[in-house]
């Protein structure tokens, strides 16, 4: 029945010993993820089962990792002879902990130089004691690939992490001790985040032996904690990792919290009755320790995920201490004890058994209930659970119906008597800010290879569905955050989850081959000219982004002191007043330097601009050429004195090219070529007589001709009565020099070096003829990878693709008709993203939506495959060996799949005692070396390859070179390393060098 004492306790409150776990990971047996984990806690079906072949265990039961041989080494940036040569357990942690901290809203790569420590409990060193078994075998990568020191320090090395780094081994309560160190790490402001991991591997069967032996080991390699069936241990594998920080900087981060650990400690038994044998006393005193320190009261722990091994003497004594810590000798009891084990479902983990029982408990507090898990068997009644207030938990306990001063214990004893304890308590309650309907998101994903996309994009699909609405804009975002910096890339825009669902699955299924964003694109801008306003233009936009909306505003409060009244509000208030050109001009250029404003600040930077016409000034601010408000009072200038100019004139738009109407405008005096926009694009500019007459000529010629809706004709000798009022306001602009490429519609190509648009420029754009072919065909001599068509809808997008220079270069617009809004932005920056962009993600979102919503962790790739087999005959010395007596040191087979056995690359028949090719002999056997380790063949090496930036060398791969170097070549004798090392620029230059040392006698 719920409690009627902590019900109403307030929430807890960020305090100053309360650290938040704010990320996880796990795999364990029949469960690679989080999610799965829970499902098998939910169930009744345990994982114990005969071990996979690379366990070298002869049939002996036990719950295994599925894919523990499986690694995603290309992801991680490691070769595969790196990989090969690595405990799995490293592997594991390496994959673990990334998801980890994915999870908790933080890419990886922004932790590097962080002070986040890594905490690593494990006991296992099967992998070592096999590496060692093989001294063939031994390279420099076994000392960093093998052993239980490296573990914590690959991870911090990976991640390049500068925080406390350190393996714990305290037998079955490592991972727990390794949890304590974190917190308290925390607490003493070693660190900002910390790494608390566990894992265990199983492979050889000396553990077994010494469980039997000992009358530890059960009999159907079970666990059956506080079960009357309970006989002893079964062994188990795992690995978890949660990522911890101070409850009151998670809360100010706004990190989200899974649960809280109030407190923790760690004890030793002492001398009891065996240094193997439980103590009832230590127990006691660390269950009690860890509670004070969580300011708890006995009561109040409702729940305790005991180490329950399943043997008679260990639940006994564990039953015994959690009565004289928490039971009925501390007093009565409301609310039974109850009690649980995870060791039911997955065994004993053994260095990563408080692990396993912790991160069982985080996911109980954040779901608000304690699941059963699998029954271990009928409840051992000589424990008195039920005369001591205790209860063997048979089903589901509802946390949440105990109020949020409810508190859960996690224990974990070593076989030497290390014990571990923890308290933990639900995360404080958030409530989200009420925010307007979001925009649509972008939901981004990325992997380093097309199958490895795919993969992703279908684990997405899984779970999109059930995103809440109102989470779904905070997923975006989220996914931009953690789940972007890949080359191969997928983004879609989303209003919906069912939306969202359907483009995961389409994608996956149907998409064509990514290709590898390797370079970030290159962007310019191109700014409309006059025509292409319209009332009410951009109005969806302006409602639906803020940071559009800002730059709109700036742009209107630059232009009020020369235009009489807001422009945006004219804008947006549907007036045909936007067709005045006194009004048409400003209201463009704001328009426009919003636009190009939002898209700056969302990461898209220009290349470089163009504009067409009264575009043109935007483009100049945007460049650098001109200030906003220097800008503002020459468009407003021009456009009221272009107003003022008496209407009369026209323009009219041609399919003949420039070179074909240049002979016939020159007998029209008040006639002017005004813009040539493409091959077969030209605008005719000048009096309504004047332009008839032309366009019998060209008609007649069999040019298609059509008149533009103009109030007057721009770009023509009729605009020359406005030239010297405009000149004189413009007197005093000086422009600067643009700090982009600038390509001038007026040159018709880029301004000249140093030069400014300034006020003779600007004066005499006015009835310049707009060059826009000309000045694209400049842009495009070092062509942009897209093209951004910046104003109210696309009018030069049209034209560029009937431009030779600009063809096939794609042209893109945020705004195509009345109705575009935030979606239509996005699409532009989702769009880019895929193509290698890396926009300012957080500035698409409104505040409400810049929080983590936890998604699928990544799915790491299971194609590469590599675990160590024993030797299969005694190792022969080098004097006797009829090899190279050198394996490839790294633990792997072909590194493209299966469980390949060790290999080696002999001295072939290509280098015989004495070769008739001296030359050709050594740089063949150096080729054959450095092939050995970067786990690759001979013939796939170029002698141009280098050592550093080609083939990632490091100083141990230089040490184990030397090595390989001296025994492949013994007449070296041993090599001088300060001498190898100035000859190691590539493979050619080492084999010139050995070349050098060699004499032919000595070969």
């Amino acid at each position: 029945m719920p409690r009627t004492d902590t019900a109403a306790a307030p929430d807890p409150m960020p305090g100053s010993r309360a650290v938040a776990v704010v990320g996880l990971d796990c795999a364990f047996p029949g469960a690679p993820d989080p999610a799965a984990y829970w499902r098998l806690l939910n169930g009744t079906e345990h994982t114990v089962g005969a071990p996979p072949p690379t366990r070298f265990r002869a049939g002996a039961t036990g719950a295994f990792l599925a894919d523990a041989d499986a690694f995603d080494p290309g992801f991680l940036g490691i070769s595969t002879a790196e990989a090969g040569a690595m405990d799995p357990q490293q592997r594991l942690l390496l994959q673990c902990a990334w998801r980890a901290v994915e999870d908790c809203g933080v890419p990886p790569s922004e932790l590097a130089g962080s002070r986040t420590g890594t905490y690593v409990g494990a006991m296992s060193d099967d992998w070592a004691r096999l590496s060692l078994a093989d001294p063939a075998g031994i390279t420099p990568r076994t000392g960093t690939g093998s052993g239980r020191s490296m573990l914590a320090n690959r991870l911090a090395y990976q991640l390049d992490l500068r925080g406390p780094s350190l393996t714990v081994d305290t037998a079955c309560s490592s991972s727990l001790v390794a949890v304590h160190l974190a917190c308290n790490a925390l607490l003493t402001d070693e660190c900002d985040l910390a790494l608390a991991c566990g894992v265990n591997i199983v492979i050889g069967t000396a553990l077994d032996r010494i469980y039997q032996q000992a009358g530890l080991a059960a009999a159907d390699g079970r666990c059956k904690p506080f079960a009357a069936e309970a006989d002893g241990i079964g062994r188990g594998e795992g690995v978890g990792v949660v990522a911890l920080r101070m409850l009151d900087e998670a809360v100010r981060h706004g990190d989200p919290v899974y649960a809280v650990i109030h407190g923790s400690a760690v004890n030793q038994d002492g001398r009891s009755n065996g240094i193997m044998a439980p103590h009832r006393a230590a127990q006691r005193e660390v269950v009690t320790a860890a509670r004070v320190r969580a300011g708890a009261e006995p009561e109040q722990i409702r729940y305790v995920e005991a180490h329950g091994t399943g043997t008679a003497l260990g639940d006994l004594i564990e039953v015994l201490a959690l009565d004289d810590a928490l039971g009925a000798r501390q007093g009565p009891r409301q609310a039974p004890l109850a009690l649980g084990s995870v060791k039911a479902a997955v065994g004993h983990t053994e260095g990563a058994a408080g692990m396993a029982g912790l991160v069982k408990m985080v996911l109980a507090m954040h779901h608000g209930t304690v699941p059963p898990g699998p029954p271990p068997g009928t409840e051992n009644g000589q424990l008195g659970l039920a005369k001591r207030r205790m209860e063997l938990l048979t089903e589901p306990l509802q946390l949440a119906a105990e109020g949020p001063g409810c508190r859960v214990g996690v224990s974990s004893f070593g076989m030497g008597g290390t014990n571990a304890h923890l308290v933990l308590g639900p995360a404080p309650r958030s409530c989200p800010a009420a925010g307007q309907k979001a925009a649509p998101g972008v939901f981004t994903l990325s992997a380093d290879t097309p199958e490895a996309l795919r993969d992703n994009l279908r684990a997405q699909a899984a779970a999109a569905d059930a995103t809440p609405e109102r989470d779904l804009v905070a997923l975006c975002r989220t996914s931009n955050r953690v789940r972007s910096a890949q080359p191969c890339r997928f983004a879609t825009v989303t209003g919906t989850p069912r939306e969202l669902a359907e483009a995961l699955h389409t994608a996956a299924d149907t998409m064509p081959e990514p290709v590898a964003a390797t370079e970030e694109p290159s962007v310019a801008f191109a700014f409309t000219g006059q025509g292409a306003q319209y009332p009410g233009m951009t109005a969806a936009l302006y409602t639906g982004s803020p940071l559009y909306r800002g730059f709109l505003q700036d742009a209107s409060a630059a232009l009020r002191p020369w235009t009489g009244e807001p422009v945006h509000e004219l804008i947006l208030d549907g007036s045909a007043r936007v067709h005045r050109t006194g009004v048409t001009q400003p209201a463009l250029f704001a328009v426009e330097y919003a636009l190009a404003r939002t898209l700056t600040e969302l990461g898209l930077r220009p290349c470089a601009v163009i504009g067409h016409s009264i575009g043109e000034f935007a483009a100049a601010v945007i460049a650098g050429g001109l200030e906003l408000a220097e800008a503002a009072r020459l468009v407003a200038k021009r456009g009221a004195l272009m107003e003022a100019l008496p209407e009369g004139g026209g323009m009219l738009a041609t399919r003949a090219r420039a070179r074909e109407v240049r002979t016939l405008v020159a007998d029209e005096p008040l006639c002017a070529v005004a813009a040539v926009n493409a091959p077969g694009a030209t605008v005719l500019s000048g009096d309504l007589a004047g332009l008839a007459r032309l366009r019998e000529q060209l008609e007649r010629g069999g040019f298609r001709c059509t008149p533009l809706t103009v109030s007057h004709a721009f770009h023509s000798p009729l605009m020359e009565p406005m030239l010297e009022a405009f000149a004189e306001a413009a007197d005093g602009v000086r422009g600067a020099p643009p700090r982009i490429p600038f390509h001038s519609t007026v040159h018709g190509g880029p301004l000249p070096e140093q030069a400014a648009p300034d006020a003779a420029y600007w004066t005499g754009q006015i009835p310049a003829t707009v060059l826009f072919e000309e000045a694209v065909g400049s842009l495009c001599a070092e062509p942009p990878t897209h093209i951004v068509e910046i104003g109210p809808k696309p009018v030069l997008t049209g034209l560029l693709r009937r431009i030779t220079a600009a063809r096939g270069i794609p042209a893109l617009a945020p705004c195509r008709d009345a109705d575009s809004g935030p979606r239509q932005l996005a699409e532009v920056v989702a769009r880019l993203y895929q193509d290698g962009l890396d926009p300012e993600w957080e500035r698409l979102y409104a505040d409400t939506d810049r929080r983590t919503v936890r998604m699928p962790p990544h799915v790491f790739a299971t194609r590469w495959r590599s675990w160590r087999q024993p030797p299969s005959a005694p190792y022969e010395t080098p004097a006797t060996t009829t090899g190279n007596g050198h394996g490839n040191g790294n633990g792997t087979g072909n590194g493209h799949g299966g469980a390949g056995e060790r290999r080696t690359l002999p001295l072939s028949a290509e280098s015989p005692a004495a070769p008739p090719d001296h030359t050709a002999h050594v740089h063949a056997g150096v080729r054959a070396v450095v092939a050995e380790i970067i786990d690759s063949t001979p013939g796939e090496l170029d002698e141009e390859l280098r050592f550093y930036d080609d083939l990632g060398f490091d100083s141990v791969m230089l040490m184990e070179l030397k090595h390989r170097l001296e025994e492949r070549f013994p007449e070296l004798g041993e090599l001088s390393l300060p001498e190898m090392l100035s000859s190691l620029v590539s493979i050619g230059s080492l084999a010139a060098y050995v070349c050098g040392l060699l004499t032919p006698a000595a070969v």
